[in-house]
C-alpha cells in the first residue's frame, strides 16, 4: 500500500538529507516519476464513459464518489504504442490545482525518495515529452526515473483539460 509520511507536508520540499518523494510508474519500457503530493489515490483500471469528439488520449470520464473525473491515457498521449489494458493497468487519481484528473499508466512500482545528489538535469534531446514538462532524471543506480512536472503537463493547453474541468 502506498502511504505518505505521518507528518503533514504542504509542499514537496524537505531538507537536503531527506529528499523528495516521487511515485514511480511505467509506460512501455520506461519508468517515470511524479510528485507524490499530487497523487490522491491509485485505482485499478475500469471502463470509462466515452465523450464524443474528445481527443484519443482522453479515454473518457468516470464517476469517483460523485465527482466526474476525466481520464487521460498517457501511453496514447505520448505516442508510446498501442495501449493495452491488463491486471497491472492502473489509474492514478491526481489532484492538480484543486482539480481531479485520472491518468492511465501501465503499472505503478513504488514511492521513491530522491536526494538532490540523485537528480540530473533533463537532457536536451527530442522525446515524446516536451522538455518543459520534465523536471529531470532521477538516478537510482540500476534504474533511471524520468521525472515529470505532472501539474504543468495536465494544465497545458494541448491537454485541453483546463476548460473542460472549469466548466
Amino acid at each position: 500500500m502506498l502511504t505518505l509520511s505521518d507528518q503533514p507536508r504542504t509542499q514537496n520540499t524537505t531538507d537536503a538529507d531527506e529528499g523528495t518523494e516521487y511515485l514511480a510508474f511505467t509506460l512501455g519500457r520506461e519508468e517515470y516519476g511524479i510528485d507524490i503530493l499530487r497523487v490522491q489515490e491509485i485505482r485499478g483500471y475500469e471502463p470509462v464513459t466515452r465523450i464524443a469528439n474528445a481527443p484519443a488520449f482522453i479515454k473518457g470520464v468516470v464517476n469517483l464518489r460523485g465527482i466526474i473525473v476525466p481520464v487521460v491515457d498517457m501511453r496514447i498521449k505520448l505516442r508510446l504504442g498501442e495501449a493495452t489494458y491488463d491486471q497491472f493497468t492502473v489509474v492514478i487519481i491526481l489532484n492538480i490545482a484543486g482539480r481531479i484528473v485520472g491518468m492511465v499508466v501501465d503499472s505503478v512500482s513504488d514511492v521513491t525518495t530522491l536526494k538532490p545528489q540523485q537528480m540530473r538535469p533533463a537532457p536536451e534531446v527530442g522525446s515524446a515529452f516536451d522538455n518543459e514538462y520534465l523536471v529531470g532524471l532521477g538516478d537510482l543506480g540500476s534504474r533511471m526515473l524520468i521525472l515529470v512536472d505532472i501539474e504543468k503537463l495536465m494544465l497545458s493547453a494541448d491537454m485541453g483539460l483546463v476548460e473542460k474541468l472549469a466548466a
